[in-house]
């Protein structure tokens, strides 16, 4: 039975404008991979309703499962859950258990919460909250769409909390070999060997290191067994080109 399947959306003028390097695409990958769902599409868009809007629900009916990062702050161009209220056709408001978190953590932390904090109590109708250990904001989800800080730190701490209750599959194993042979020769082999494990993922990875040709090539799968026959077939096929 196939892995279920996941999309990321990433959202922010922020990335698009290269100001700021997105790192949660990497550790969500991870750790989805890890869970046995298979990360097949990731998308950035800016921070435009609509365009966020559409793209949350022609990801949200393409897989089983859907990630958002960023958008879910006290300003006023985090407009992340008022788009994804908007694709659900649903309403949206200051819902009390997420403000009551909110009042609880300013509360401690000495200070007040101002309308523009209070922004990050509006949930959408239906939706469930994804807890937030660092600075209290919940998350949420909806339907099949779980909405998420897109500073790291929050992020991660959402994955965590959001994974034991999704179901996943069988985990993606991975080897790799680093082969000191050009693409060129190379392609040939690895294009048998795709034929011959059908199943697998092969991915070749060129480098150039003093003046040398070379690629890494990583052997991708579920079944451990057919993952290690085919690095043991590529790796009998170059003994002499393997370091």
């Amino acid at each position: 039975m196939p892995n279920p399947t996941a999309a990321m959306l990433v959202i922010g003028d922020e990335i698009l404008s290269g100001r700021t390097r997105d790192s949660n695409m990497h550790f969500l990958a991870g750790e989805l991979a890890k869970a046995g769902i298979d990360l097949l599409e990731v998308r950035v868009v800016s921070d435009k309703p609509q365009t966020i809007t559409d793209a949350v629900n022609a990801l949200r009916a393409a897989h089983d499962y859907v990630f958002t990062s960023g958008g879910i702050g006290p300003t006023h161009d985090d407009i992340t859950a008022d788009a994804i209220a908007a694709a659900f056709g649903v309403a949206i408001g200051v819902r009390e258990d997420a403000r009551a978190l909110l009042a609880a953590h300013y509360e401690r932390s000495g200070q007040a919460l101002n309308a523009a904090r209070l922004r990050m109590a509006r949930i959408p109708e239906g939706a469930g909250l994804i807890d937030n250990p660092v600075s209290a904001a919940p998350g949420f989800t909806l339907g099949n769409v779980h909405v998420m800080a897109g500073v790291p730190s929050v992020f991660q701490t959402m994955v965590a909390s959001v994974l034991p209750t999704l179901t996943g599959g069988a985990p993606l194993l991975n080897q790799s070999l680093r082969i000191n042979r050009g693409e060129g020769d190379i392609a040939g082999p690895l294009a048998m060997l795709a034929e011959r494990f059908p199943d697998l993922s092969v991915g070749c990875y060129p480098f150039q290191q003093n003046g040398a040709y070379g690629a890494n090539v990583v052997i991708r799968g579920t079944d451990a067994q057919e993952v290690e026959a085919a690095c043991a077939a590529l790796a009998e096929e170059f003994a002499d080109d393997i370091s």
